[in-house]
C-alpha cells in the first residue's frame, strides 16, 4: 500500500531523476498524475452501473455537472449591501438584499459592496490603545490633520468627522455604485483627502473669531456642499451625509494666551454693553430737556415779539396823535409817566409859598392821608344811616 512505503510520499515512489537516479531532493514528492487519474477512474467506476462507461454514465455525469453549475449562480445579499452583477467584466444590473441568481462563472460574476452602511471617517484624530488603561483606548490628535491657517494668518486646531455612503438607491445606483466600484481604487483615502482639504479651504476664507464662536454651522455647510462637489466631480459614486465639527480650539501651546485674549474681550463688550445702556438713557432724557428749552424758548420768543409789537403800535398811535396835538399830547405823556413813576414812592409836599407864619414849614403827609381817609370816607355815611333810623 502507499501508505505502508517507508521513505516515500503517499503517492508511491518519486520519479527517476535524468540518469536514471532517484530524486535528488530531499523534501516530499510531488504526487504522481497517472496514479490520480486512475484511482479516480476506479471510483467512477464504481459508481456508474455495471462498471464501465456508457453513453447513459456520461450523460448523468454532464447533466449532474451542469445542475452543479447552474446552481453556483445563486447568492445572498446581505442587508448592508448590493449586488453588482457584472457580464464578461461589464456591469450590467444592480439587486437589493436578498436571495438573488446571476448567470454562473464565468459568464456573470457579482461583486457585492456594503452601499447602504455608512460610514463615519475622522479627520485631526485617531483612536489609539492606552497603556495606561487595559484594552482601554483613547482619541489622540494628528497635528498633521488638525492644525489649519486661518483667513486672518492665525492657527486652529479643528477635529471632525464625516458620514458618508455610496449614493442611495433610485436612477443613480447603477452609476454610482459603479463610480464607486470602477472609478476610484482607494474610497476612504479619497473620502479623508478631500474632506481635509475642503476643511483647509473654507477655514482659509475665515477668520479665527467667527469659527471659534457662532459659524460652526456655516463652516460645516461650507466644507459639506465642497467636498460633494469636489467628489461628484471625481465621478466617486459617493454621497457626503453629514460633516460635524468635534473641536475648533486654538493650538494646544497657544491657548492659555488666547483664554486670555477671549477675557480681555468678554470685558471689552462687557464694558461696551455698559456705556450703550447709560447711553440709551442719558440720551432720550437730554434729547427731552433739549426740547423743552427749545419749547420755552419759542414761548419766549413769541412772546417778546408781541409786546415789541404791542409797544411799537402803541408808540405809533401816540405819534399819530403828538401830530394833531403836539402840546396836549406831551403834557399828557409826561402826567402818565410821573404817575407811572411816584405810583409807588411816598410823597410829601413842602409848599413854600403858602408858609404865613416864620418857622413854620408846611406839611403834607399824602400817604398817610391817603390812608386815613379811607375809614373817614365810611363814617360819615355810617351816621347818615344812623340818623336816617
Amino acid at each position: 500500500m502507499p501508505w505502508k512505503n517507508q521513505g516515500g510520499s503517499p503517492w508511491g515512489p518519486g520519479p527517476k531523476g535524468p540518469w536514471g537516479s532517484g530524486p535528488q531532493s530531499s523534501g516530499p514528492n510531488p504526487p504522481d498524475l497517472e496514479d490520480i487519474l486512475r484511482r479516480s477512474q476506479d471510483k467512477l467506476q464504481q459508481l456508474l452501473p455495471g462498471g464501465h462507461f456508457s453513453s447513459m454514465g456520461i450523460a448523468l455525469v454532464v447533466v449532474a455537472a451542469l445542475a452543479i453549475w447552474g446552481l453556483s449562480g445563486f447568492f445572498r445579499v446581505q442587508s448592508e449591501e448590493l449586488g453588482v452583477v457584472l457580464r464578461f467584466g461589464k456591469h450590467v444590473r444592480t439587486v437589493q438584499p436578498g436571495l438573488n441568481y446571476h448567470l454562473p462563472y464565468p459568464i456573470e460574476t457579482v461583486l457585492l459592496p456594503k452601499a447602504l452602511r455608512v460610514s463615519t471617517l475622522s479627520i485631526g484624530m485617531t483612536l489609539s490603545s492606552d497603556p495606561a488603561r487595559r484594552g482601554g483606548s483613547i482619541m489622540r490628535d494628528v497635528p498633521e490633520e488638525s492644525l489649519m491657517l486661518t483667513g486672518d494668518e492665525n492657527i486652529v486646531d479643528v477635529d471632525f468627522t464625516v458620514l458618508w455612503r455610496i449614493k442611495p438607491t433610485g436612477d443613480g445606483v447603477r452609476d454610482g455604485v459603479g463610480e464607486f466600484l470602477f472609478n476610484i481604487q482607494n474610497p476612504e483615502g479619497t473620502v479623508k483627502a478631500v474632506a481635509e482639504s475642503a476643511m483647509r479651504e473654507v477655514i482659509g476664507r475665515s477668520d479665527i473669531q467667527p469659527i471659534l464662536t457662532g459659524a460652526r454651522t456655516t463652516t460645516e455647510v461650507a466644507v459639506h456642499e465642497l467636498m460633494q462637489k469636489t467628489l461628484d466631480g471625481y465621478g466617486s459614486g459617493i454621497l457626503i451625509q453629514q460633516v460635524q465639527l468635534q473641536k475648533v480650539d486654538p493650538p494646544q501651546q497657544v491657548i492659555d494666551s488666547f483664554r486670555d485674549v477671549q477675557a480681555a474681550r468678554a470685558d471689552q463688550e462687557r464694558v461696551q454693553n455698559e456705556a450703550q445702556t447709560y447711553a440709551n438713557r442719558v440720551i432720550p432724557e437730554a434729547k427731552g430737556r433739549a426740547a423743552q428749552i427749545l419749547q420755552q424758548a419759542e414761548g419766549y420768543k413769541e412772546q417778546a415779539v408781541a409786546e415789541a409789537k404791542g409797544q411799537s403800535a402803541r408808540f405809533l398811535s401816540v405819534y399819530e396823535e403828538y401830530k394833531k396835538a403836539p402840546d396836549v399830547t406831551r403834557e399828557r405823556i409826561y402826567l402818565e409817566t410821573m404817575e407811572r413813576v411816584l405810583g409807588g414812592a411816598d410823597k410829601l409836599v413842602l409848599d413854600q409859598g403858602s408858609s404865613s407864619s416864620p418857622g413854620v414849614v408846611p406839611y403834607l403827609p399824602l400817604n398817610e392821608l391817603g390812608h386815613r381817609s379811607a375809614p373817614a370816607a365810611s363814617s360819615p355815611s355810617s351816621q347818615q344811616g344812623g340818623g336816617r333810623r
